[in-house]
């Protein structure tokens, strides 16, 4: 995560991380359902309003590292060395992301994601938000042209990549697995003549 350089931005950015890791703590804890709002901002000792102004739902407080994870895929392409092939700088972040996730400590948080509803499907509509800001990064990339359609796709595979490493036996293998066949499928889509993104493509 970027570190603040500002007195008053490294106050905020230690109040909020204070919240998240209260919040996770008692969820961890008592379990997800059991804990609400008011008693993470009183165990942080912030008013709930405060607790709102860094966090938008509940479900926020237990992906505080969401923005940071966006940030970290579409640097990966904004962000690679000149001549660098796009995808081999994506499996590279993929496997930083990916052994991240699953250092030690992590899979409590994890069977908590999957044991809650409400945790899953702000989790898929995460994934479905970094994907679009991902393609969106391909799509201004420099390389040959693809439709709008490759980049959104492939943006998809990527992210979901990540999930699914993060579940398998092997992480590390399953990552190279997964890009093996993404890089096959973004072979195959071949130069579009128009830019991804184009107007004419229907999309923005």
């Amino acid at each position: 995560m970027t570190v603040p350089t500002g007195r008053r931005e490294r106050k905020k950015a230690a109040t909020r991380q204070k919240i998240a890791d209260t919040a996770l703590r008692l969820f961890l804890e008592r379990g997800y359902d059991a804990v609400g709002i008011r008693d993470v901002a009183a165990e942080a000792d912030v008013a709930v309003t405060t607790l709102f102004s860094h966090f938008a739902s509940k479900e926020a407080l237990v992906f505080e590292q969401d923005e940071d994870f966006e940030q970290r895929l579409t640097r990966a392409v904004t962000g690679r060395a000149p001549h660098e092939p796009l995808l081999p700088a994506l499996r590279r972040e993929v496997h930083a992301l990916v052994r991240h996730c699953t250092a030690d400590g992590a899979a409590p948080i994890w069977h908590m994601i999957e044991s809650s509803p409400a945790l899953r499907k702000y989790d898929e509509s995460m994934r479905l938000r970094h994907a679009e800001s991902l393609a969106t990064a391909i799509a201004a990339a420099p390389g040959p042209a693809r439709t709008t359609t490759a980049c959104r796709a492939v943006a998809r595979f990527v992210v979901d990549a990540y999930a699914l490493a993060r579940e398998a036996a092997d992480p590390e293998a399953a990552v190279d697995e997964i890009f093996g066949m993404i890089e096959a499928a973004w072979e195959v889509t071949g130069p579009s003549p128009r830019a991804c993104g184009d107007a004419s493509n229907g999309r923005p």
